[in-house]
């Protein structure tokens, strides 16, 4: 795909990359569900472009999993794969809490008050929720508390981790929201024990059970949207 020549949108941002983000937007906040169909030509109207912009972010989406074609129906928004997300959580759960602990003596005034900053920060978007910018936020918290844990291949399975997750749902929160004030308080707990200089172990622990609390409240909302 080539749109060199393609006019620039808002912001500096080609048509195509401009309806790319939007659409992912509204996909990750959980605005258009699985299964809503992404009408081209009422969208090239909304956004005022030709089809040709729309078509190529619908297929970027597609390549990100977020999207699918179906026969006859067209394209919508694909569903979060549970057993891969499940994978990807467990797998994240056992090396970013064992990075977090690692990385623990490492960490400098700096980076406690940057974490706890981000922190805040969260806690401020919680009412409303913005589960897109609470995820983001939430993303950048954990890569203060791992990244300088001493071993780099465990460093790089985390950040493959997050990366995987980022293929399956950008937001686990929009599915999730009550989980996102816990999650804030969890964080809290995290950053108390790593404050204190506790061992390894409970500092791995903490973050092992908050990782799966996640994946749980994540796993129950599923049951029930799929087997009321």
């Amino acid at each position: 795909m080539s749109t060199t020549h393609e006019p620039a949108a808002a912001g500096g941002l080609s048509k195509t990359q401009h309806t790319y983000q939007v659409l992912k937007t509204r996909i990750t906040a959980g605005a258009y569900p699985a299964g809503h169909r992404l009408v081209l030509g009422s969208l090239a109207k909304e956004f005022d472009v030709s089809p040709v912009p729309v078509r190529e972010a619908v297929r970027l989406l597609q390549a990100e999993g977020l999207v699918h074609f179906e026969r006859n129906v067209g394209a919508t928004v694909a569903a979060i794969d549970p057993v891969g997300y499940e994978h990807t959580m467990q797998m994240l759960a056992i090396v970013e809490s064992a990075a977090t602990a690692l990385a623990a003596p490492h960490l400098t005034a700096d980076d406690l008050a940057e974490a706890a900053e981000l922190n805040a920060r969260m806690r401020a978007h919680l009412d409303p929720l913005d589960p897109v910018d609470f995820t983001r936020l939430n993303h950048e918290f954990h890569e203060v508390l791992y990244t300088r844990c001493p071993n780099p291949s465990l460093v790089d399975l985390v950040k493959k981790g997050w990366a995987q997750l980022a293929t399956i749902r950008d937001s686990t929160f929009s599915f999730v929201p009550a989980r996102a004030q816990a999650s804030v308080a969890e964080h809290d707990q995290l950053l108390d024990l790593i404050r204190a200089g506790s061992g390894a172990e409970w500092i791995e622990h903490c973050a092992r059970a908050h990782r799966t609390a996640t994946l749980d409240a994540f796993l129950t909302w599923d049951a029930d949207a799929h087997h009321p």
